[in-house]
């Protein structure tokens, strides 16, 4: 091959987009943003040919340009909640309230150890609340109130650190059986359609046939 074919060559690969240069959060990012629709354009800044996303809108990385915030609470986004999330190691606050994403909440978000806060609170999501949210140690607020899930909460849950809980106003059916919710307030449950007299360490005993749930 002459250089003058070689040296044309390489021109042309220069002028591509690099999304290969883009580090695996960034591709993460960016795989939850095609997942979603965006009828304000708050992701337009959001462009996969960048070595890091740390520049992009809604988006704070630390001094180690990790991404460790994701801001998105009420700009009407749409769409159901990408997996490859979990592909952000450092994340600590995951902050997606009063959007209307829908869909099941994935199971692999429960491979974001460092997560402090998650609010997915106000949305659409269906489905059953991960099991492997038990793995977040780390996580110390989870708003889950006003969606469409149904079934129990994980016993895994009341095993975490919580400063916050609340799961009230979804559809879930059966209450929490085992595992202390003592320190909560009645209403992160209400409006749900728990029913019967096993609430244990959600109910006070001698409260338990005085409380009603919808």
């Amino acid at each position: 091959m002459s250089s003058f074919v070689f040296l044309s060559l390489l021109f042309l690969l220069l002028q591509r987009p690099l999304p290969s240069l883009s580090n695996s959060e960034g591709d993460a990012l960016y795989a939850f943003k095609t997942r979603l629709s965006d009828p304000n354009n708050v992701l337009d800044s959001w462009d996969p040919s960048l070595v890091t996303p740390c520049t992009w809108f809604h988006v704070t990385c630390d001094s180690n340009n990790y991404v460790t915030r994701l801001d998105l609470g009420r700009y009407n986004l749409g769409g159901t909640l990408a997996p490859e999330l979990a592909h952000l190691p450092y994340l600590q606050y995951l902050e997606l309230y009063g959007n209307n994403i829908t869909g099941n909440i994935p199971q692999e978000l429960g491979n974001l150890i460092n997560l402090i806060s998650m609010d997915l609170s106000y949305n659409r999501f269906q489905g059953n609340i991960p099991k492997s949210f038990g793995n977040l140690k780390s996580l110390k607020f989870l708003w889950l109130n006003n969606n469409q899930l149904t079934g129990s909460i994980p016993i895994v849950v009341s095993t975490l650190n919580l400063q916050v809980f609340n799961v009230s106003n979804n559809h879930l059916s059966e209450p929490p059986v085992d595992g202390n919710f003592k320190s909560f307030p009645m209403e992160r449950f209400e409006n749900n359609k728990f029913s019967g007299p096993e609430l244990k360490g959600l109910i006070p005993s001698d409260c338990k046939e005085e409380a009603i749930f919808t």
